[in-house]
């Protein structure tokens, strides 16, 4: 109609336009036109951006606080000096180097390896907290604008059908524990096959890093390790697309189930869960298996007995997570934003064919899934942001710069280059509340781990106050002095199994005649577990003061509700 074109064109010309980057939204005219449940996303992705304003410049402190020391830290100076040889990263071409090679890639981990990771990973536990709390009073004044605060869908449904059938029963609650069996089995062998997915890309990387150790390119042959975790990143990257598709067409996923929003619950559960898995089982592996299952010289750890597993960059762990995180959420915010941009126009436009009518006539009960696929997305951002950031504080600030332009995107899709999504109402986001408060835990719990048992805090601490020149209240000029050849262990090459793989130097607490764990080994690992357990606690109880401190309602909208409700008992008992 005429009115609804005047709708959609004022849209266009305050909303969806790339010069409105930097503008508000009209939220209100978006319900308006859309419904509420679209309404509902869009300002769930402007308070999330938002909010990821004050994350993205603390993030951004850490790293310059990093860049400040970047010639300066004495641990550097260290690397960049010494004089130990070390042993070689493969079997047969690899030759022995020195510790001074890494001295520019020590340098770059020192820009998220550094004490204010610590701060940093509490600060996005907390703030992910206050993200969610803020979101729920920022969608309670909208949605007590809009008068749907006690929408129920199920009485909708039950009030629908009567309109259209007088005579109509209400569909029967229905529970089948074989249905439940069989659909807890096919997700935990789906589970189990992105599993082995991710074991797949070990074994890849590990015989990538052979074959470029033996390939004739010296450029390669000598970065073999770091040219595997790249390749195996970009790889990663093609697997998540892959699987994607296959998990989005697997119509075992989709459930027959009593009323919508039942369906639209299970389906999110499902396919969020399978997603997470795709997208960081890999960076799970890095994070805590990489570099700690290969042995020591002499007895390394094989594939089929052939091939040695992957070490850690030789600057340390925190670095092979750094470079996939970096890379598959480059690749995913690009390419995707690139892919939603292109895609639709080239269908979908003003003198669309019959053929092409039909088809999208067709779909239309799929649009009840249309906001499924940007929600998805922007969680799995979510994860990426809060998940790992101790490993990637710049991962608040793509967040953000990729969000000012997904705004755009979608609204510049949705009004322009779509069809219009048959408007729903709605007063929340749906399961997709729990999934973020989902997050928010596990965030407290691997950010502790990566800081514990990936990166070298704990060790350093250790140090300090235990082994090095400041130990039992000394002093000294620099405390630290020392450390990085403390880390080192020591191969000889009388023993046989250690001569003939031609093996100086490695990088291990472990004793120099049996090279088993030093006492210091087993002092560092319970100090990490100590330092994983107090992480979490204390983090733990910042969320629940912060949750306490934050109504999940302003004031003024729980006080409007409250005269509505009288109101409308007065209405009642006249």
């Amino acid at each position: 109609s005429g009115f609804q074109k005047k709708k959609q064109r004022e849209l266009r010309q305050s909303w969806a336009r790339w010069t409105a980057c930097f503008q508000g939204q009209p939220i209100t005219a978006v319900r308006n036109y859309f419904g509420e449940k679209v309404a509902l996303y869009y300002l769930w992705l402007g308070w999330y951006t938002y909010l990821l304003i004050p994350a993205a410049a603390v993030g951004l402190v850490v790293f310059l606080y990093g860049l400040a020391f970047f010639n300066s830290s004495p641990l550097i100076k260290e690397v960049c000096e010494s004089k130990a040889v070390m042993c070689p990263l493969c079997d047969k071409r690899c030759q022995v180097w020195q510790l001074s090679d890494t001295c520019t890639y020590t340098k770059l981990s020192l820009l998220f390896d550094n004490g204010g990771t610590v701060f940093f990973a509490m600060f996005m536990a907390v703030w992910a907290t206050l993200f969610l709390e803020f979101w729920k009073r920022h969608r309670a004044s909208y949605v007590c604008e809009w008068k749907v605060s006690d929408w129920n869908e199920e009485e909708d449904d039950l009030i629908l059908g009567i309109v259209n059938n007088p005579d109509a029963e209400p569909k029967q609650y229905k529970h089948s524990y074989l249905r439940s069996t069989l659909v807890l089995i096919c997700v935990t062998l789906m589970i189990l096959v992105i599993i082995g997915l991710t074991h797949a890309l070990v074994v890849f990387r590990v015989m990538a890093a052979v074959m470029m150790a033996e390939g004739s390119w010296k450029l390669l042959s000598d970065h073999s390790n770091l040219g595997s975790m790249v390749l195996g990143a970009f790889l990663h990257y093609v697997v998540i697309t892959v699987m994607t598709r296959v998990l989005t067409d697997s119509c075992f996923i989709q459930e027959e189930t009593r009323s919508f929003s039942a369906t639209e619950k299970s389906f999110t559960v499902k396919m969020f869960t399978f997603q997470f898995f795709t997208y960081f089982s890999s960076l799970f592996y890095v994070a805590f298996f990489l570099g700690r299952i290969n042995g020591h010289p002499g007895r390394y750890s094989r594939i089929a007995g052939k091939w040695r597993l992957e070490e850690c960059h030789p600057s340390g762990c925190l670095t092979d997570l750094f470079i996939q995180m970096a890379i598959i959420m480059t690749l995913k915010q690009t390419i995707s934003n690139v892919f939603e941009f292109t895609v639709p126009g080239a269908e979908l436009c003003e003198n669309c064919k019959l053929r092409d009518w039909f088809c999208n006539y067709r779909l239309d009960d799929v649009n009840s899934f249309s906001l499924f696929n940007e929600f998805l997305e922007m969680v799995i951002q979510f994860s990426f942001t809060t998940i790992f950031v101790a490993a990637f504080p710049l991962a608040p600030l793509l967040a953000l710069i990729n969000n000012i332009i997904e705004i755009r995107l979608d609204a510049i899709k949705m009004v322009t280059l779509e069809r219009r999504i048959v408007p729903k109402k709605t007063n929340d986001i749906g399961i997709w509340t729990e999934v973020l408060e989902a997050i928010g835990v596990m965030a407290v719990i691997a950010n502790g781990l990566v800081i514990g048992v990936s990166s070298d805090f704990i060790p350093r601490i250790v140090y300090h106050y235990r082994y090095g020149p400041c130990a039992n209240g000394s002093t000294a000029a620099d405390c630290m002095a020392g450390y990085i050849n403390n880390t080192l262990s020591i191969a000889h090459m009388a023993d046989p199994d250690i001569r003939n793989e031609f093996l100086p130097d490695y990088k291990d607490y472990r004793s120099d005649g049996d090279y088993s764990f030093t006492p210091q080994f087993w002092l560092i690992l319970a100090v990490r577990f100590a330092f994983v357990i107090l992480f979490e606690h204390v983090v733990v109880i910042f969320k629940f003061v912060a949750a306490w401190c934050v109504p999940s309602a302003p004031m003024q909208v729980k006080n409007v509700r409250l005269l509505d409700k009288f109101n409308q008992l007065k209405q009642e008992n006249r």
